[in-house]
């Protein structure tokens, strides 16, 4: 597969936060936030990001939309260097990319109706006439399954299915190539869950969009996306297939996270894998991230050594020690 293939292309991603203290609130340290991650989404395809919470998942999707500015690295997209784009530029280019929001609730201004929510990136980005924006939001509401008699409605007269589809169709509005899905789903209830989900799916294959699909839920993401990448303190620790991840996980990290899965088998007997302490920010300083929680046997080199990302083979990529490369 080509670099023209990729969408998005992101190469040594940094978030580093300024940390600061004292009587004039000197800067003391950085917190690493995203530290020298990479990855690539082909176009119409789906990568999860999948992590606790600290883990910078949601960093790194406020960076590919520049809601965030990067502290080094590049985020191609169709090419294109989002990271050094001047402000004038990358507002043109803002109607490519557009983000959906964990809390649909908040996403949406309480004191503008439907029909102007969705118009709005209409009138910015387009610089529709009201008729015809007007006509594009009707369209848009039959498309993510609402009727015509929502337009004039507000955003607390609706459920938080309906309010996410309305969150859908404004990100639909300026005709999208990449959508970065902050966690869609995990305010709504499991019923409804599956619909946003099959909704999503249809779009895809309708509209050829590509996903950056940000999730904690291991279930959502293997229903929805394509390649997997784990999350631990800002970087990756494993990348591949959801196939591969599902079935064949090395780092002990993914482990854990696959053995909490609740299994609707009750015959199945696998045993769940239980991390101790918690995510923390305030990671070692020398030797893995991961290597305070691991439960495997861990070699004197975890602690002494940060292991890169080793290459299996199909795209699978580790971050372990306990792997020497080609095994």
């Amino acid at each position: 597969m080509t670099n023209n293939d990729f969408l998005l292309d992101v190469r040594h991603l940094k978030k580093y936060f300024p940390q600061r203290s004292g009587l004039f609130n000197q800067k003391i340290s950085f917190l690493k936030a995203v530290d020298d991650v990479s990855f690539t989404v082909p176009k119409g395809r789906t990568l999860g990001l999948v992590g606790e919470s600290g883990s910078g998942k949601t960093t790194i999707g406020k960076c590919v939309v520049r809601f965030l500015e990067v502290t080094a690295g590049e985020i191609r997209f169709a090419d294109i260097n989002l990271a050094e784009l001047p402000r004038q530029e990358l507002q043109r280019k803002r109607s490519d990319i557009q983000m959906i929001y964990q809390s649909p609730a908040a996403s949406l201004n309480g004191r503008m109706t439907i029909g102007q929510i969705i118009a709005e990136p209409l009138w910015i980005h387009r610089r529709l006439r009201r008729e015809r924006a007007q006509q594009r939001v009707l369209e848009l509401l039959d498309i993510v399954g609402l009727k015509e008699e929502h337009f004039y409605r507000y955003p607390h007269e609706f459920s938080g299915g309906q309010q996410q589809r309305v969150g859908i169709a404004r990100a639909l509005a300026v005709n999208p190539q990449l959508l970065v899905l902050d966690e869609p789903t995990s305010a709504l209830d499991v019923s409804v869950q599956a619909q946003v989900l099959n909704l999503l799916q249809e779009l895809q294959q309708e509209f050829q969009l590509t996903y950056l699909f940000i999730s904690h839920d291991l279930g959502v993401v293997r229903y929805l996306c394509d390649r997997v990448a784990l999350l631990y303190l800002g970087k990756i620790v494993e990348i591949a297939k959801v196939g591969i991840i599902f079935e064949q996980p090395k780092h002990p990290y993914t482990q854990a996270l696959i053995s909490a899965i609740p299994e609707p088998d009750p015959e199945d007997q696998r045993e769940q894998i239980v991390l101790r302490g918690d995510a923390t920010l305030a990671r070692p300083q020398r030797g893995c991230p991961f290597a305070p929680r691991c439960q495997a046997d861990k070699l004197e080199i975890c602690e002494r050594e940060e292991p890169p990302l080793r290459d299996f083979g199909h795209g699978h990529l580790v971050a372990c020690h306990l792997y020497p490369k080609g095994s």
